[in-house]
């Protein structure tokens, strides 16, 4: 994975992308971000010219909107609103191709389904569009994030362990090789396989869930 340590949704991160001119912020977090926005948007069914529009375009809306994001993940996570952004970006994206104009953002008005004076609330207040795939585009940014999640918690474990257990490890839990081809290819035994199984897979649950909880 080439994106640098995970750090999205930090309080200190966070402060850094209120500071617009925090150019090495916004490069951290658009070098941690795109890839997933990116993907979700191939998924949902824009061509690659459109997901990078909807890369470029979530960007700045969340350096237009990031002023009003206030970190608390029991009322609003940070993966709820990015999710609100570039969802919006997708919808605009479907009405180009279908040669209508974008829906523009409707001042003044109230999202009354969400919660009172939510962050969630305040952007869908600025920007609101209609949603383009409803709870499918909801559950395609669940699968991207959690794939995410795991590329980074399983580079962060590979640093860990030792190359030898991690290679037993990657092949048999992630490439799903059988355990006898990963033991003869490794030259050790089928014990040797299911004890980096089991050492690696406890460090990298552990990560799992570390990170789960830094990226609500």
């Amino acid at each position: 994975m080439d994106a640098p340590d995970l750090l999205p949704t930090r309080r200190s991160l966070l402060r850094r992308l209120k500071d617009a001119d925090d150019q090495a912020g916004w490069q951290e977090f658009f070098d941690i971000y795109w890839k997933l926005i990116y993907g979700v948007a191939l998924k949902a069914g824009l061509t690659d010219a459109e997901a990078q529009d909807v890369v470029q375009e979530t960007v700045i809306a969340v350096s237009k909107h990031i002023g009003e994001f206030k970190y608390d993940p029991a009322r609003c996570s940070f993966k709820t609103w990015l999710l609100l952004l570039t969802r919006q970006r997708i919808g605009r994206q479907f009405h180009k191709r279908r040669g209508l104009a974008p829906p523009q953002p409707q001042e003044g008005t109230r999202n009354r389904t969400a919660p009172e004076h939510s962050e969630m609330e305040r952007t869908a207040t600025v920007e609101r569009v209609p949603d383009p795939a409803g709870l499918a585009l909801e559950a395609l940014w669940d699968e991207e994030w959690d794939q995410h999640v795991l590329k980074v918690a399983t580079e962060r474990v590979k640093g860990q362990v030792k190359t030898e257990h991690f290679q037993m490890f990657d092949l048999y839990v992630l490439r799903h090789w059988p355990v006898g081809e990963v033991a003869r290819v490794m030259g050790v035994s089928a014990g040797q396989v299911y004890l980096a199984k089991h050492r690696v897979g406890r460090l990298l649950k552990k990560e799992l869930n570390r990170l789960e909880k830094e990226l609500r």
